[in-house]
């Protein structure tokens, strides 16, 4: 397991960061934490951790600059160390690591697969946000015509990091909350591979969000819009899944 690391990008989740990088010593596995300009007792807590284990490796950016934007940098810090694939998993501890084995036998079964995890709510989900979600699944479904990927909002997912940087090198991708979503459409739209793992989610009391209800839901409309119009202008090849 060597050749995979964890990558978490985190604002602001200081308690969720702590109990999440605490969990994921029992892995022996190195994790790149990307402090996405958090505040000061949120980047003590990072600072305090990668010195207590030596398994995590911070990077920082010096201002917000979004989830997708914080995601990238740990992929082409992955990509810098020779990493061959990356588990994402979120900092505010909806993600649960009992289930992170299952990712990582998915993985090892299908290397050259995206892994995603599909979340199996429970009850502490709001129905807002469990009823929102469908209208991205159904935007996705349209933008790649299919039906491969069944949830392209959870960030529990593992990537072979080559296909990862090749596409980042290749087109612009969005950089805050519509990043995961976009990115798997742009993987699809290169031929990817996908497999889907059953995962428990849940939304933790107390916990907090960074999603900006109109400014979140607009850069994530204005994506499903571009995607649909890229789509329809390569509408020959995306039918065999290239565009």
């Amino acid at each position: 397991m060597s050749e995979r690391c964890f990558i978490i990008p985190v604002y602001n989740h200081a308690q969720g960061i702590h109990n999440t990088i605490t969990k994921l010593e029992a892995f022996a596995m190195p994790c790149i934490v990307v402090d996405d300009g958090s505040d000061a007792e949120c980047a003590s807590v990072i600072a305090a951790l990668e010195q207590r284990y030596p398994y995590v490796e911070v990077v920082r950016h010096e201002r917000n600059r979004g989830k997708g934007a914080a995601v990238k940098t740990a992929l082409r810090q992955a990509h810098a160390r020779g990493f061959s694939h990356t588990l994402q998993i979120d900092a505010d501890e909806q993600h649960d690591t009992a289930e992170i084995p299952s990712l990582l036998a998915a993985s090892e079964q299908h290397p050259d697969a995206i892994i995603l995890g599909e979340p199996q709510f429970d009850a502490s989900v709001p129905r807002l946000r469990l009823y929102s979600r469908y209208l991205t699944h159904v935007w996705v479904w349209i933008n790649t015509l299919s039906l491969r990927i069944r949830d392209a909002m959870c960030g529990f997912r593992i990537y072979p990091v080559a296909q990862l940087i090749e596409l980042l090198d290749a087109r612009p991708l969005g950089d805050r909350m519509e990043f995961d979503i976009e990115v798997l459409v742009a993987l699809r739209w290169r031929g990817a591979r996908f497999v889907g793992v059953p995962v428990h989610t849940r939304y933790p009391e107390g916990g907090v969000s960074h999603f900006r209800l109109v400014e979140d839901n607009w850069f994530i409309s204005k994506m499903h819009a571009r995607c649909f119009f890229t789509m329809l202008a390569n509408l020959p090849r995306a039918l065999t899944g290239k565009v």
